[in-house]
């Protein structure tokens, strides 16, 4: 029994071990992606390509998801603040939810089920394939070749997208709320142009969806660069990419929040 423990312990202790040098080489890796990024202005259509793989491709599913957030938030504020008599409060209501918490991060949550994963997927078949290889061995740098654009691409598509599902939201919420339950349109704009605070809401908003953008692109280019190049360890990789993404931009809206809204 006591040698048991001791197992249990040593293998906490080698897991342990292990995740605080992953996160090394991540961080390591990190480094090297940001200065690979310079060479970028030399290339741009390699940007401009992933730009649309990763951003454009993930259009439609932010555009469906967040037209229906906004119409269920609609439905849930409106049943909420109709017994306090406050129910022409339910477009400023939506709109802060979306701008301030909503969008950044079911979009960051949407982007690295779909957009990451397949970054993961992507890199690590060519190291399985031993295409990284290859480059190296022809003097093409892999990390300027292939994860600086892929990394850049994230980094930017995450807010445009962030911002794209809050609008789009807005305007499920007002299809619910106007053309639906019959609430006078007046109040419905008005409100949101008075209460929501361009620094505070929106700036804030448009921080968090960079931080996740940074963050889950990371994540997916790291795990595809790292993984081990089987069929095996490509889809561990991948499952690793959305779990460690998701509780990643969980943890960090919540650290963002405290700091951004604590007074």
């Amino acid at each position: 029994m006591f040698s048991g423990l001791i197992d249990r312990v040593a293998h906490l202790g080698a897991a342990t071990i292990h995740s605080f040098r992953r996160l090394g080489r991540g961080s390591v890796f990190l480094l090297e992606v940001i200065a690979s990024c310079a060479s970028l202005f030399t290339r741009p259509r390699l940007l401009i390509k992933q730009l649309y793989s990763v951003g454009v491709q993930t259009l439609i599913i932010i555009v469906v998801a967040g037209l229906f957030v906004g119409m269920v938030m609609a439905l849930q504020s409106y049943y909420a603040l109709i017994d306090f008599g406050a129910e022409d409060s339910v477009g400023v209501m939506v709109a802060l939810s979306l701008m301030r918490e909503l969008g950044p991060v079911v979009t960051a949550l949407l982007f690295a089920g779909r957009a990451g994963s397949a970054l993961t997927a992507e890199i690590g078949l060519m190291k399985a394939t031993e295409q990284l290889s290859g480059m190296e061995m022809m003097a093409v740098n892999p990390m300027q070749r292939i994860v600086a654009p892929r990394f850049m691409a994230g980094v930017i598509s995450m807010p445009l997208l962030a911002t794209i599902f809050s609008a789009v939201g807005v305007i499920g919420a007002y299809l619910v709320a106007v053309e639906l339950l019959g609430l006078d349109s007046g109040p419905f704009w008005s409100q949101p142009q008075n209460k929501v605070d361009l620094y505070l809401d929106l700036y804030n908003g448009i921080i968090k969806s960079v931080v996740f953008g940074v963050v889950a692109t990371w994540i997916a280019v790291f795990e595809g660069y790292d993984c081990i190049p089987t069929s095996e360890g490509l889809g561990q990789a991948t499952t690793r990419t959305v779990v460690h993404s998701s509780l990643a931009i969980l943890f960090l809206d919540f650290v963002l929040t405290a700091l951004m809204f604590t007074k």
